[in-house]
């Protein structure tokens, strides 16, 4: 069942939401529609392109092209994901203090009780250096060489301090889910937490467009085991969860808000457990905009993607058993929040109690063809 009754734009979004223009989508009993909210009212923007990558290709954000269909505020129907065919695509280890956890479950071989041993000698050993070194520096060549000396280097500080970032496939095109819906984690995982991030829109071209809120939810133990179990790691149903709405670059919104921005996070777990943290955008670093021309690399990718840019948090506040860190329960609801994208609420469960993925891109070709949108 979703999290909440409704998505309301009042609580869900910004507060000069209806300042800003907004891109997403919405099922209001026929299936997936890209809607442009501009001034507050949205708009059916089907019969100018039928997919929200089509909007972005052709940058057709004229909300008077399209068919006003009411205030935002009132509007019936589930929101969905705010992306469709665009490739889901994720940046890793962006920032020091995430960096030294992936370090730290590497050396821990996934194993959460050992965890808070290892997290203690590394951060003496290395923690300053992480976050002072700029990327692909002569002075993070230098930190690079003293690591590997002292027998301390890993593959995970190769892409946080070497020339390259790490980039990889977080979703399948149409998998992820938005706002109030379940979120999943494996059910053989004991070790994983949610990851809350900026995540950049970016057009078939590489210019960035606008950007949401994402919850890249992560499995510590199965990556943690071997950095080859990334795919089972990152990629499963209801893994990806992307909301409430785009917010397009536009006079009063830009990149550098992107930059600037202070994302919180909270979990509310249904035994009264609660968890607050926050990742800010200023301690990144690889650019956002590095890391999506990064991303786009040599290949093309005709229906756009999407960048997840990496996240600050890291909980290591321990939950159940002394020593064993943070872990999701069944129920916990995560609240991803930042002042100038909105919120993006969704309640926890098993990858294999969500509800199934059955909407795929054949699917929606059926969908748009029988609507007469194709």
């Amino acid at each position: 069942m979703p999290v909440t009754s409704s998505f309301d734009p009042a609580t869900d979004l910004s507060a000069d939401w209806r300042e800003g223009l907004w891109l997403g989508r919405i099922d209001r009993g026929q299936g997936p529609t890209p809607v442009l909210v501009a001034g507050g009212v949205a708009h059916d923007m089907s019969r100018v392109a039928p997919t929200v990558s089509e909007l972005v290709a052709a940058r057709a954000f004229d909300a008077d092209a399209g068919e006003a269909i009411g205030d935002a505020a009132a509007l019936d129907g589930e929101w969905l994901a705010p992306i469709d065919l665009q490739c889901v695509k994720a940046a890793g280890v962006t920032f020091a203090v995430s960096t030294l956890e992936r370090v730290i479950e590497e050396a821990a071989r996934g194993d959460a009780t050992a965890a808070a041993g290892v997290r203690a000698r590394l951060e003496q050993r290395i923690g300053g250096g992480l976050r002072s070194v700029t990327p692909g520096s002569e002075e993070a060549a230098a930190l690079k060489a003293a690591l590997i000396e002292d027998g301390l280097w890993s593959q995970y500080l190769e892409v946080a301090i070497g020339p390259d970032a790490e980039i990889f496939t977080k979703a399948p095109v149409l998998s992820s889910v938005g706002y109030g819906a379940m979120v999943g984690v494996r059910s053989d995982s004991s070790w994983n937490n949610p990851e809350p991030e900026v995540v950049l829109v970016v057009a078939a071209d590489g210019a960035i467009v606008g950007a949401t809120l994402g919850n890249d939810v992560n499995l510590r133990d199965f990556e943690g085991r071997s950095a080859l179990l990334l795919g089972k790691a990152k990629d499963n149903n209801a893994s990806c969860s992307l909301g409430p709405l785009i917010r397009l670059f536009d006079g009063g919104y830009s990149l550098d808000d992107v930059r600037a921005a202070e994302v919180t996070l909270t979990i509310d777990g249904a035994d009264g457990y609660r968890l607050d943290g926050t990742s800010s955008m200023r301690e990144i670093s690889r650019d956002p905009a590095e890391l999506a021309r990064q991303a786009l690399s040599e290949h093309h990718y005709p229906d756009g993607f999407v960048l997840f840019c990496g996240t600050l948090f890291a909980p290591k506040q321990d939950r159940d058993e002394p020593g064993r860190g943070f872990t999701h329960a069944e129920g916990d609801v995560v609240t991803i929040a930042e002042p100038r994208l909105g919120r993006l609420v969704n309640r926890v469960t098993t990858s294999k109690a969500a509800p199934a993925w059955t909407l795929g891109i054949a699917g929606l070709m059926r969908n748009l063809a029988r609507r007469g949108l194709l």
